[in-house]
């Protein structure tokens, strides 16, 4: 077998193209980077990336719990002792029911207004969203924040530096 060099022999650009190819970086498309955001993007990695990732440490796990869940499964939890039965309604401590289905740490249980509310609640939590709020205390229910949650409430508070409690 005779060698490529041999059989290239001849021929005016030995198999590279045309002439103009092998001269500079210009058959290559540039040197370096030249080309990353254009004609040679799927050779470099993705870009325009930035910004900040907050540290583990600082950021919290909130776990949400619907209401209209809540509402449904009353009688059931109060069959297992996750809840109470006061009167026509019940009082459920929603880190309790949330933290069962949960093997890591909560930080944060929030109720959210998902769905009817048919019967008279009174729930415990970290959290409660404006509509959860409403239709439970339309329902002729209440909500309590826990420890953990009125320390966040007044953390907030103390962070937007409302012009409330200045005056």
């Amino acid at each position: 077998m005779t060698s490529k060099k041999k059989r290239q022999r001849g021929t005016r650009t030995h198999g590279g193209g045309t002439q103009k190819n092998r001269r500079g970086a210009g058959h290559r498309g540039g040197r370096g980077n030249a080309g990353s955001r254009k004609h040679e993007m799927h050779h470099h990695g993705p870009w325009d990336k930035h910004g900040f990732t907050r540290p583990e440490t600082t950021q919290e796990t909130v776990v949400e719990a619907d209401l209209q869940e809540l509402d449904e499964d009353a009688p059931l939890l109060a069959a297992e002792d996750l809840a109470e039965e006061e009167g026509d309604g019940y009082r459920i401590d929603v880190r309790d029911v949330v933290e069962g289905g949960h093997d890591d740490d909560v930080d944060v249980v929030k109720v959210l207004g998902d769905g009817q509310v048919r019967n008279e609640l009174h729930l415990l939590a970290d959290a409660f969203s404006d509509a959860a709020a409403t239709k439970v205390e339309d329902a002729g229910g209440s909500t309590e924040l826990t420890v953990s949650g009125k320390r966040r409430v007044e953390e907030t508070d103390k962070d937007t530096g409302d012009d409330e409690n200045e005056s």
